[in-house]
């Protein structure tokens, strides 16, 4: 079967390297639209569908991470690659939790770029069957990025909605610490920080507002469990 040619919105205020991702792009047979700042690219993701979109962090008029919020906030749940040279386990985590679904820090092998760029589009379009994840009183509505508890709506930021998402996925199931930080924050090493304690603190509070059963419960040198919530 031949393989899906991705439309990619690419961010980039060096025409030079978008020159040549454009051209690496191509070469694979996909179609690759370059933006040059952030607010041209708001604006083109708003009006336009793309498959996946390449998004580098430091821009001149906008940055990354501002634009990658404000994508999600709008409701915009495109794939989303953030590039840096700001590669620490820290500024990964930062881009992630904006709302990004994979990082990479410059310079980076041209194949694994466009390989990350296949896999983003693979676990998107693998989720397009499935709407929404229904689990007791929770309902995760996947394309609109949205949660409800009892029909209730839950504003979440993007990276609870991952987590929310993520608990959804896997519901009824033990999701450990090193779970987390690979699927959620594509990070394959402990970071040493407290980052996952304090998004599932986050997270809690949320579903938990207002309701008088539980919504996660911690399993003692496991991890975590989202309950029914009824």
């Amino acid at each position: 079967m031949a393989r899906h040619a991705l439309r990619i919105l690419y961010v980039e205020d060096d025409p030079r390297t978008a020159a040549a991702v454009s051209e690496l792009a191509a070469s694979c047979g996909d179609t690759l639209v370059w933006e040059e700042n952030g607010s041209a690219a708001l604006l083109r993701a708003g009006m336009e569908a793309f498959d996946v979109i390449i998004l580098d962090r430091m821009l001149g008029d906008i940055d990354g991470l501002t634009i990658t919020k404000r994508l999600r906030e709008s409701g915009i749940g495109t794939p989303i690659l953030m590039l840096s040279a700001l590669g620490r386990s820290n500024d990964r985590a930062e881009g992630l939790d904006a709302g990004a679904d994979d990082y990479m820090a410059k310079p980076y092998e041209p194949d694994e770029l466009m390989a990350r760029l296949r896999a983003l589009h693979r676990r998107a379009a693998g989720q397009e069957h499935q709407a929404v994840i229904i689990y007791g009183a929770f309902e995760c509505h996947l394309k609109a990025r949205t949660a409800f508890r009892n029909n209730k709506h839950l504003s979440l930021s993007p990276k609870e909605f991952e987590l929310f998402r993520y608990f959804m996925e896997n519901a009824g199931e033990t999701v450990t610490r090193e779970m987390l930080l690979r699927d959620v924050w594509n990070i394959d090493f402990d970071p040493q920080t407290n980052v996952v304690d304090v998004n599932i603190g986050r997270l809690r509070r949320k579903l938990e507002e207002g309701f008088d059963s539980p919504a996660l419960e911690t399993i003692w040198g496991s991890g975590y469990r989202i309950l029914e919530g009824v």
